[in-house]
């Protein structure tokens, strides 16, 4: 079985069995690992880098100009000029800080990205690893972050990085509740927390219409905490340029800066990818019921090119929250969540149960 489209699973397979005919199991199991990894760090730098470029056109077009328009056409090569720049600039450390803890946090906080980003199913077929318990690991590995930007903030021994990491961390914990209660809400709908069988229960419907209310509002509800989870506006508190200069990160220059300005994009990316495999069916295309002649029209789109158009979508809901609200302050983005997202959390938690058990989404 060759290439194909829309399964890429004989792809995979037969690159695998091409290594083993041609080295040891070991051998094989090593160089996978390393076109993976290497394969993550690709597409990490280069959809960083659109995302870069996107959002500057996105809050341009909210504010009426023009966005970057020098470097190369349309501006195209103004986040490429940037990131050189930042691979050029010198890494200056404060005298006072802990070396160790403060050269040690960008890569945490890279590597929880890169963790969550392994589970992620980009098409059929086209998925590192598959666990059964896959949106549980997702959660979890996403929470790592917090200890880098903590350990940012501390390290540095500056006090406004330590009042934007103590923010941030807080604000990350908080929110952690609704973004994982959330997908509590479709798990109960599935009865699977393996992505890839998520995914495949959607090819009839996608759960944002197949799980009624209850699905509608815990999609809301994950976009609001998974916004505050990447410390995007407007919740930014822990980067609010007019009082902490640049938060946890302030002291950080160069390469050091350009991983928390990369990672921040690739989180917003991890919520877009995990709102469109839950509640859009991942790289299902769109079907209406019995409308058959419609619904083969969309079959015909590769799974790849509907994954990422999800994606795409969601991205720039989030970037729309950012440049249309304004920055929140701390006690009114800790009392959204405690008083306001958590309990309506928990009674949608019981809803979408009573819609299981009544079976009114079959």
């Amino acid at each position: 079985m060759g290439f194909n489209i829309y399964d890429f699973s004989g792809m995979t397979h037969n690159m695998h069995l091409w290594f083993l005919e041609r080295m040891s199991p070991t051998a094989t199991t090593i160089v996978e690992w390393t076109v993976i990894g290497v394969s993550y760090m690709l597409f990490v730098a280069l959809f960083g880098l659109f995302l870069v470029y996107a959002e500057r056109k996105v809050c341009a077009a909210f504010q009426q100009r023009l966005g970057p328009m020098r470097v190369g056409y349309w501006g195209l090569l103004q986040t490429i000029a940037d990131f050189i720049k930042l691979l050029m600039k010198e890494l200056i450390m404060p005298k006072s800080a802990d070396r160790f803890l403060y050269n040690l946090a960008p890569f945490i906080i890279m590597i929880a990205t890169f963790l969550a980003m392994a589970v992620l199913p980009f098409a059929k077929g086209l998925q590192t690893m598959d666990f059964d318990i896959g949106i549980f690991y997702v959660t979890a590995v996403s929470s790592i972050g917090v200890i880098g930007i903590l350990i940012a903030g501390w390290s540095s021994n500056n006090k406004y990085s330590l009042i934007g990491a103590m923010r941030s961390g807080a604000q990350i914990l908080s929110y952690e509740l609704s973004v994982s209660l959330s997908l509590v809400t479709i798990i109960i709908l599935a009865g699977s927390m393996q992505l890839s069988v998520i995914v495949e229960s959607q090819r009839d419907s996608w759960f944002l219409f197949k799980g009624h209310i209850p699905s509608m509002i815990a999609f809301v509800i994950f976009l609001i905490a998974g916004t505050a989870e990447t410390n995007r506006g407007p919740f930014d508190l822990a980067e609010a340029e007019s009082e902490l200069t640049a938060g946890f990160h302030t002291e950080y220059s160069g390469i050091k800066f350009a991983f928390f300005f990369l990672a921040e994009y690739i989180n917003m990316f991890i919520v877009a990818a995990m709102a469109t495999t839950v509640f859009l069916g991942g790289w299902m295309p769109l079907h209406f019921g019995s409308f058959e002649s419609f619904n083969v029209v969309m079959d015909f789109i590769p799974p790849l090119v509907w994954f990422f158009a999800k994606v795409l979508g969601v991205i720039f809901l989030i970037m729309w929250f950012k440049w249309t609200f304004p920055r929140l302050r701390v006690d009114q983005i800790l009392t959204l969540e405690w008083k306001y997202l958590l309990p309506i959390n928990l009674v949608n938690i019981l809803l979408m149960s009573l819609v299981v058990l009544t079976k009114f989404h079959l």
